[in-house]
């Protein structure tokens, strides 16, 4: 598989396991003090190619993903969940993208989100109370499974609205991907 954008990561073993899983170019952040002259590369590599931004599911990868998004504006998001980037046989259970499977990295590359401008959404947030996605005994094990299904990131409540509403996700498919919760819980 080959991916005309330009993947930024968070580092060299990440760069390596992207290389793996697909052709493509990186940009490597080298952790979360990412410093104007990589801001301006991914923003150069956005211009000539489009970005895809492929971070750890963890608070330093989503702070990253945050700080290039607010410099750069327009990039497209990848994502693992935290199951798929757990190391499997390690006992300080590491996570981060380079410990995840070929496939899971392959999987979040074709499912890449575009964040849409001048979207408005038609949920709310009494719509995920309602759902149980936020407030219930069984909202964080929603909500871990909603964006496994989504691929959006695992989010907690006060982020799911936004995320919903950044990935341009109608009610509709919020309603579908809640129809798969139920009949995998069955």
């Amino acid at each position: 598989m080959k991916v005309k954008e330009v993947i930024v990561v968070e580092g060299k073993d990440d760069t390596a396991k992207v290389l793996q899983a697909v052709e493509a170019d990186t940009i490597e952040t080298n952790g979360s003090a990412i410093n104007p002259s990589i801001l301006k590369q991914i923003q150069h590599a956005k211009q000539k190619r489009g970005v895809i931004i492929f971070t750890d599911p963890d608070y330093p990868g989503e702070r990253i993903r945050h700080i290039i998004d607010q410099a750069v504006p327009g990039c497209k998001h990848a994502f693992l969940t935290r199951d798929q980037a757990k190391a499997k046989h390690s006992k300080n259970k590491s996570l981060g993208i380079e410990h995840a499977s070929i496939q899971a990295i392959q999987r979040a590359l074709a499912s890449v989100y575009e964040l849409q401008e001048n979207f408005t959404s038609n949920i709310t947030k009494t719509h995920l109370i309602d759902y149980g996605l936020i407030g219930g005994i069984e909202a964080a094990r929603k909500r871990k499974q909603l964006g496994e299904i989504l691929q959006i990131g695992h989010t907690n409540g006060k982020q799911l609205i936004k995320r919903l509403t950044m990935f341009k996700i109608s009610k509709d498919e919020l309603e579908q991907a809640l129809m798969q919760i139920m009949q995998e819980d069955e």
